[in-house]
């Protein structure tokens, strides 16, 4: 798996700590289309669900959820969530490719740190083989970046992931666990555009707001090969001869102009916001300045 230089870990975590989730308050959001600046009295008005870790007061056991999941979640109020924050990581093959699955984790970690210490509860998931897999959280409050750096150590790209199916199943468990609309952070390569474009549709449908975040190597933007070549497909192993001279090249950047473009338009058609990402852009100017120009944080 190819390590990244430029997306250090980052071990200094005031300027994230200072930074806040920016939502565009689509129908739906209520009055959690603004920030809370201020937290509200101990159990004014619930928030969320978490998962029960042992310690928690079994008084704020939902035991409604409990018999329909036959699993323990505990209610959250809103002192101790100001939003629900969603980070989805595109855990297809074709993202270890040069260094984005490195940048996507680390990018992950550097937005979940800013949900944690902004008070945000913050879930995490692998979109894999179908699925929204490996899920953690909700959790908010700082103490837990360690065990939110350790998830995400955990997570690797395999197979073939049907974006459709698998936001269709985060859809799904949010319907279930979250009562009210999440920001959802989708880091993919955005190589299932068909998948994507149905799996936004019904998060937007149920009154989530996706932010796509699609991830693209320096060679993916600016292609250094040339010649006679023979291309394999990353995640079905297909094999294809390919002639890399200047007109390929021209018609390949017109496809992928186009493609990225589709992409922002599905984004855009559901309320939603789309990013391009060059892999080798440093992760202070990531967030600091494209992510804060396109108004995901502030």
């Amino acid at each position: 798996m190819s390590q990244n230089p430029v997306f250090p870990p980052p071990d200094s975590l005031t300027w994230l700590a200072r930074l806040r989730f920016v939502i565009h308050g689509r129908k739906g959001w209520g009055a959690w289309g603004e920030r809370r600046s201020a937290r509200r009295g101990a159990g004014l008005e619930f928030a969320d669900f978490r998962e029960y870790t042992p310690g928690d007061d079994p008084r704020r056991v939902d035991w409604n959820l409990y018999a329909r999941s036959d699993r323990a979640y505990v209610r959250l109020y809103e002192e101790e969530a100001d939003l629900s924050v969603v980070i989805a990581l595109d855990g297809s093959a074709s993202m270890d490719w040069e260094n984005r699955w490195s940048t996507a984790r680390t990018l992950a970690e550097a937005l979940g740190s800013i949900a944690l210490f902004g008070g945000d509860a913050l879930r995490g998931v692998l979109l894999q083989q179908g699925s929204a897999a490996s899920p953690w959280g909700p959790y908010s409050g700082g103490e837990r970046l360690e065990e939110w750096r350790a998830w995400l150590s955990t997570l690797s790209p395999a197979g073939a992931t049907t974006l459709d199916a698998s936001l269709r199943d985060l859809a799904s468990r949010l319907t279930l666990r979250a009562p009210r609309p999440a920001l959802v952070l989708l880091l993919t390569d955005g190589y299932d555009p068909e998948g994507l474009k149905s799996g936004i549709a019904r998060l937007a449908a149920r009154g989530h707001e996706v932010v796509l975040l699609h991830l693209l190597t320096p060679e993916e933007l600016s292609p250094t090969l040339r010649g006679e070549l023979r291309l394999v497909d990353k995640e079905s192993n297909a094999r294809r001869d390919v002639t890399l001279d200047s007109a390929t090249l021209v018609a390949y950047q017109q496809r992928r102009e186009a493609w990225q473009a589709g992409l922002q338009k599905v984004a855009s058609n559901h309320q939603g916001r789309y990013l391009s990402l060059n892999t080798a852009t440093p992760l202070k100017r990531v967030i600091l300045e494209e992510l804060r120009r396109a108004g995901v944080v502030r």
